[in-house]
């Protein structure tokens, strides 16, 4: 390993996780709030719901509080509010949990009422309450992260099957005012996508959904498909909507710590949101644009797609940054891959660093088996950085040395 570039890299993912934490953002939407005449109510949902909670606690006086995050993200108690920590990238019966006890806090609100909504990514896992059973859901969400379905075919999906997506939570708030504050985890931000938009109107149409079950395959019982032809909700009136950090703030952090590392920085301006070969290819040609220039950094930001066939564990920026070392000849050139909210798919890894040294003459057999972490833990590179209290999609970025 090249502990130069390591360092360099470690320091690019610091600093660049630092700057895009929704804390300043939160208070920022929230600067001009009055309280209301009724009740304030907070609902964080997401990876990054504690976060968002926490700042919205220390600025406001709510008069009840809920958190539904995933395992180990919460870090100890706010007042007036219940923590539910629940399962991710598959929900689990403290999804529905942290669901059902938003639904009971938020019936029978009155006009004079607020609901203060805290929105990031991971809440269509973490937050549920289905119009099937768990069973069916698990299934169902397995089918569709194996699949190659990229996040706004699964959430198309997910939005038929839910009491409290595509719109759905903020009809049950209503006619209560709904402050929706959003961190996005999926770029060009489409609001009624981040975490199946709970308080946002439906794009998507059944016949969306029905396309998407034909071109994957998708193996679902009647009741599912019935439930693909009941439309989603397509107008809110007590909703305002506001949007804390995204995918591009990332790479412009990142941009900024790269350059006062003495790099020339240069952007793969289409997101990355490719197979994993594909990916990998990408990025590999944009490291071969840039070989004889000195100290240069690539920046890409996106969310690439893994179709999982082997029975390993793994992530897909682990994935990508063990298939570009098979390309990468000389030990001036690093590639590392992240996702920003610290977690690279059912691992404890964020991503990994990988170098002319990562590559050995096993790789490919780990990579037929979906076994990066495993492979990546063996030789070195995984990137741990622990839950990070943001989610803004994942980053991507070649160092030249």
């Amino acid at each position: 390993m090249n502990e130069l570039l390591y360092k360099d890299a470690n320091q690019i993912i610091e600093y660049a996780i630092n700057e895009v934490l929704p804390n300043k953002a939160v208070r920022k939407a929230l600067k001009n709030y009055t309280k209301p005449k009724g009740r304030t109510l907070m609902v964080a949902l997401g990876k990054a719901a504690y976060t968002m909670a926490k700042e919205t606690v220390e600025m406001i006086d709510i008069d009840e509080g809920l958190v539904v995050t995933k395992y180990n993200h919460a870090k100890g108690p706010l007042p007036n509010t219940t923590i539910i920590e629940a399962g991710h990238p598959v929900l689990d019966n403290n999804s529905i949990k942290g669901a059902e006890t938003a639904i009971k806090m938020c019936s029978n609100l009155t006009s004079e009422d607020t609901v203060i909504l805290l929105v990031s990514g991971g809440g269509s896992a973490l937050f549920e309450s289905p119009l099937v059973t768990l069973e069916e859901l698990q299934d169902i969400n397995t089918q569709l992260l194996k699949c190659g379905a990229d996040i706004n075919e699964i959430n198309t999906i997910r939005k038929r099957l839910s009491k409290v997506k595509g719109g759905r939570f903020a009809e049950i708030c209503s006619p209560a005012r709904v402050i929706n504050i959003i961190l996005s985890d999926i770029i060009n931000d489409p609001l009624d996508m981040i975490a199946s938009g709970p308080a946002y109107p439906d794009a998507s149409t059944c016949e969306d959904a029905l396309n998407i079950v034909e071109k994957y395959h998708l193996s679902f019982n009647e009741k599912i498909m019935e439930l693909l032809h009941h439309d989603t909700v397509k107008k809110l009136d007590n909703v305002e909507t506001y949007i804390t950090g995204n995918n591009e703030e990332l790479k412009q952090a990142a941009k900024a710590k790269a350059e006062q590392l003495g790099y020339k920085t240069y952007y793969i301006n289409v997101p990355m949101t490719s197979e994993v070969k594909d990916a990998a290819r990408q990025m590999i040609d944009e490291i071969g644009k840039h070989k004889d220039e000195h100290n240069v950094a690539i920046i890409a930001g996106g969310e690439i797609v893994v179709k999982v066939k082997g029975t390993g564990l793994g992530g897909r920026n682990q994935e990508l940054a063990l298939r570009c070392s098979e390309y990468l000849k000389d030990k001036k050139t690093c590639v590392f891959c992240i996702g920003s909210d610290g977690t690279d798919g059912p691992t404890d890894a964020a991503g990994a660093y990988a170098d002319k040294d990562t590559y050995k003459d096993d790789l490919n057999a780990y990579l037929e088996n979906n076994d990066a972490y495993h492979y990546l833990e063996k030789y070195g590179g995984l990137i741990k950085t622990g839950p990070t209290g943001t989610n803004v999609c994942d980053l991507y970025c070649a160092l030249i040395k």
